[in-house]
C-alpha cells in the first residue's frame, strides 16, 4: 500500500515529563514528526494539561506534520479516564460518570483506559455498562482502549475487544507511554490524517487499534528510570523553594521551570 493511501494512525495516550513520564514534550514531538508514522498524537499526562497545551503551540509554531490532541489522563473513583480534546483541566477524583459528563462539558472525548483489569485504576465492566444503560447521554463513554501494551493491558485485551464489539464503542489503540521509545507502541487508525477526522471516525465507530505488547523487563527498567526522575524532581523543587528562585523542577517546554509553571512560546494557545 503506498503511504498516501494509509489509513491515518494516531497515539492518543502519551505521558511526558510534566507527569511521570521520562521524555519532555519537545523531545517527543520531534521524534515523532520525524519518524512520520503517527499523524495525531495526544499528550495525556496525569491530572495536567500544560505540557499538551505547550506541545499544540510547538507543533503549529514549526509547521510540524502532525496534530497534537490537548488531553489528560484523569483519575476517578472509577478508574483512569483519557480526556481528549479538552479545553481546560479536569477535575479529578470524582466518579466516573460525573468526569464523562465534565469532558463533554469541556467539549472533549472521554475514553477509559486499560479498562476491565481487576485493579483500582481501571474501570470494570459492570461500571461502564451502568453508564452505557443511563438514559443521560452525557455519562456515556466515546470509546474504549482496546490496545494497550503494557502488562495491565496484555491478560485482559480480548475481554476489552469484545466488551467494545458488543456494547458499540469505538475501538482505541494507544501506547500509554512513558518513555521515548514506547511511542508509537499502540495506535488508533482511521479514514483521514488530521486529529478533526479522527474525532469524527470514534463518533462513526470507525476506528481500529494495532501494535505490539511490551516485554516485562522493558517496562521494570523504566519504572527505575521513573524512579530516578522523581528523586531528581524532588530535589530541584526543593532547591527552587530554599533559594527563592522561581524556579522548580522542569516539566519540559519552555517555561516549565517557572513556578507556577507556563509555556513561553510565540504561541500557547
Amino acid at each position: 500500500m503506498a503511504d498516501a493511501d494509509r489509513p491515518g494512525r494516531a497515539d492518543l495516550h502519551i505521558h511526558t515529563a510534566a507527569s511521570d513520564g521520562l521524555a519532555d514534550v519537545v523531545t517527543i514531538i520531534d521524534d515523532v514528526a520525524a519518524r512520520g508514522d503517527l499523524d495525531v498524537i495526544a499528550i495525556t499526562d496525569h491530572e495536567r494539561i500544560d505540557a499538551a497545551i505547550a506541545g499544540r503551540a510547538i507543533a503549529r509554531d514549526r509547521g510540524l506534520p502532525i496534530d497534537v490532541i490537548v488531553g489528560e489522563e484523569v483519575t476517578t473513583l472509577g478508574g483512569h479516564l483519557l480526556a481528549l480534546f479538552v479545553d481546560r483541566r479536569i477535575t479529578p477524583y470524582r466518579t466516573l460518570g460525573r468526569t464523562i459528563a465534565d469532558i463533554h462539558e469541556a467539549g472533549g472525548m472521554a475514553i477509559p483506559a486499560h479498562p476491565l483489569v481487576p485493579y483500582p485504576l481501571c474501570a470494570q465492566a459492570w461500571v461502564l455498562r451502568r453508564l452505557l444503560d443511563d438514559p443521560d447521554e452525557a455519562v456515556h463513554p466515546d470509546g474504549l482502549e482496546t490496545f494497550n501494551p503494557t502488562a495491565l493491558g496484555r491478560p485482559w485485551h480480548d475481554r476489552v475487544v469484545r466488551f467494545a464489539d458488543d456494547n458499540g464503542l469505538a475501538r482505541v489503540g494507544n501506547s500509554d507511554a512513558h518513555s521515548l521509545g514506547a511511542v508509537g507502541a499502540g495506535w488508533t487508525t482511521f479514514p483521514g490524517r488530521t486529529a478533526t477526522e479522527l474525532r469524527r471516525a470514534i463518533e462513526a465507530r470507525a476506528t481500529d487499534h494495532g501494535g505490539s505488547f511490551h516485554g516485562t523487563v522493558g517496562q521494570i527498567g523504566v519504572f527505575g528510570q521513573q524512579v530516578r526522575k522523581r528523586a531528581t524532581d524532588a530535589r530541584d523543587e526543593l532547591s527552587g523553594r530554599i533559594r527563592r528562585s522561581g524556579t522548580g523542577r522542569d516539566h519540559g517546554y519552555p517555561g516549565g521551570r517557572a513556578r507556577p509553571p507556563r509555556y513561553d512560546g510565540p504561541d500557547a494557545t
